[in-house]
């Protein structure tokens, strides 16, 4: 959005706006361990039963494991709604979440091939899910001296998304609005040499039916269509949150062989999987990943 163009919504939309920020304001000054702490409850306890998302996580949970017990499902519900309120909350402050993760260990063979395509001038494209918080591991390599570019998802309260979209370019260039203008942005970014992000754990109708903890999900391909057309090391990346919810541990696993883009995207999906697998509590099972009332099988290609 413009500088100088002024977001247009409905006055329901200013003034939830109005509250969000105060919300946000009021946290951010707070010491983090708190800061993080009462977002959490916040989300859990008061966002997520009011707007759907505890529900969906319970039914997204009963689809993928319909053998749980009840009492296991909402254990995890809560748990995912505590992490995104912590994940937003450090988020809108990711300078200072650059700060913390500047200096951590960054685990995993990827690290290695990411610098040396660096040093070569070689474009890097890390891919990653709606796990932990998402954004660390940008964060930590930022904090290292990294330009990692990206995309992201503008918000529907025009209100919210200006101060939104201001945030997402305050750790590192260039961010670009999800869409097709937004992934050429991107793609002439990395082409040219450069790093890129994208979340590729996201429903789409239009994507292949992949299985994604035993159930088919439409993914798009794109991801790896744009390592391939650049030549880009493909790396699959986690921040994965630490028990005392402050934490984190920065994964870059080793880079994904390019072949085809479906067996790429297959790749990456069950690397992702395997650390839901690990790490139920941290994946946004209030996520739409499946829409199970809209579900597509490998059989009838989604009509």
């Amino acid at each position: 959005m413009p500088k100088c163009q002024k977001p247009k919504g409905t006055l329901l939309q200013y003034v939830s706006d109005l509250i969000i920020r105060g919300i946000i304001a009021t946290c951010l000054f707070m010491p983090l361990s708190l800061r993080l702490r009462m977002m959490g409850i916040f989300l859990r306890s008061v966002v997520s039963p009011s707007i759907g998302y505890k529900e969906r996580a319970l039914n997204n949970l009963s689809y993928i494991y319909p053998e749980m017990p009840i009492q296991e499902k909402t254990r995890i519900a809560d748990a995912v709604s505590d992490n995104a309120g912590r994940t937003f909350i450090e988020n809108y402050d990711i300078l200072s979440l650059k700060a913390r993760l500047r200096h951590i260990p960054i685990q995993g063979e990827g690290f290695l091939a990411l610098k040396k395509a660096h040093a070569a001038g070689q474009p890097v494209l890390l891919v990653t899910g709606h796990f932990g918080n998402f954004e660390a591991p940008r964060a930590a390599l930022v904090g290292l001296g990294y330009e990692i570019g990206g995309l992201y998802r503008p918000m529907a309260n025009p209100y919210f998304n200006a101060h939104y979209a201001d945030n997402m370019h305050r750790l590192s260039g260039p961010v670009f609005e999800q869409g097709r203008r937004g992934t050429t942005g991107l793609f002439r970014h990395i082409k040219h040499g450069g790093m890129g992000v994208l979340l590729f754990d996201i429903y789409d109708r239009k994507g292949t039916p992949i299985d994604f903890l035993g159930q088919p999900a439409p993914t798009l391909t794109s991801a790896a269509e744009i390592a391939i057309k650049t030549n880009a090391v493909l790396i699959t990346m986690f921040g994965v949150r630490k028990q005392d919810g402050m934490n984190f541990d920065i994964i870059l696993e080793a880079p994904i062989t390019h072949s085809n883009p479906l067996d790429m995207t297959i790749e990456m999906t069950q690397r992702l999987e395997q650390m839901v697998k690990q790490f139920p509590e941290q994946w946004f099972w209030i996520h739409r990943r499946w829409k199970p009332e809209r579900r597509m099988s490998i059989e009838d290609g989604g009509n």
